[in-house]
C-alpha cells in the first residue's frame, strides 16, 4: 500500500510540477480611444525570449502607413489631443527620436504599420528596446506607459515624433499577466 501511495503521489508530483513551476510570460493590453474618444481596437503585448512581441488590432484610421510609438505616461486623454500620454519612451536621454538618428532611436519607437482601405489595421511587430518586467528597460514604472497612433508615417528621423502628425488614437499599457507570475491551477472555491 505504500509503494502505490508513493507511486501515485510521484507520477502527481510530476504530471503537475513543470506546470505549477513554470512562470508566465508577462503580458499587457492597451485599449485604444480615438481622438472622438472612440474605441480604436487593441495591442496586446507578450514578452518572449526574443524581445516584446505586440500585435495590432486597430479601427478607424486613415488607409496608409501610421507612425506607432511607446510613450512615458499612462494617460491618453482625447481632450488635449493625446498630449497627456507624454513623450516618446526612451531608457537613455542621449537618444534621439528615429531608426535612423545619430545616437539611436528612442526605445518607444516602432516600425510604421499599415492601415488597409477600411480603416483597419491588422499587424505584428516585436521589439528588445524596451521590457514588460522590472528595470530600467521597464514601460511600468510609476506613471505607466501609453502607446500612441499617428495620423501619417514616421520618417524615422525629423525630432521630435518622425513628422507623423497629430495624435489619432492612444492607449493606456495595463498589465495582464505580471513578470514571473505562477498560473493558477486547480478549482476555485
Amino acid at each position: 500500500m505504500k509503494r502505490i501511495l508513493a507511486g501515485v503521489t510521484a507520477v502527481a508530483l510530476i504530471a503537475s510540477g513543470p506546470t505549477i513551476a513554470a512562470a508566465s510570460k508577462a503580458r499587457a493590453i492597451a485599449k485604444l480611444i480615438g481622438i472622438d474618444g472612440q474605441p480604436a481596437g487593441t495591442v496586446s503585448f507578450t514578452a518572449t525570449s526574443h524581445g516584446v512581441l505586440m500585435v495590432f488590432d486597430l479601427k478607424g484610421l486613415t488607409p496608409g502607413a501610421h507612425a506607432i510609438h511607446v510613450h512615458t505616461s499612462g494617460s491618453c486623454d482625447p481632450k488635449v489631443a493625446f498630449t497627456s500620454a507624454g513623450p516618446h519612451f526612451s531608457d537613455d536621454a542621449k537618444r534621439m527620436h528615429g531608426y535612423l538618428a545619430g545616437h539611436g532611436m528612442h526605445s518607444g519607437d516602432l516600425p510604421n504599420q499599415f492601415a488597409a482601405s477600411d480603416g483597419t489595421l491588422h499587424a505584428t511587430a516585436i521589439s528588445t528596446a524596451f521590457a514588460l518586467g522590472n528595470g530600467k528597460k521597464s514601460i511600468f514604472d510609476r506613471d505607466g506607459a501609453s502607446i500612441v497612433v499617428h495620423a501619417k508615417g514616421d520618417d524615422y528621423i525629423s525630432q521630435p515624433a518622425g513628422n507623423s502628425g497629430d495624435r489619432v488614437a492612444c492607449g493606456v499599457i495595463m498589465r495582464t499577466v505580471a513578470p514571473g507570475a505562477r498560473p493558477r491551477h486547480g478549482r476555485s472555491h
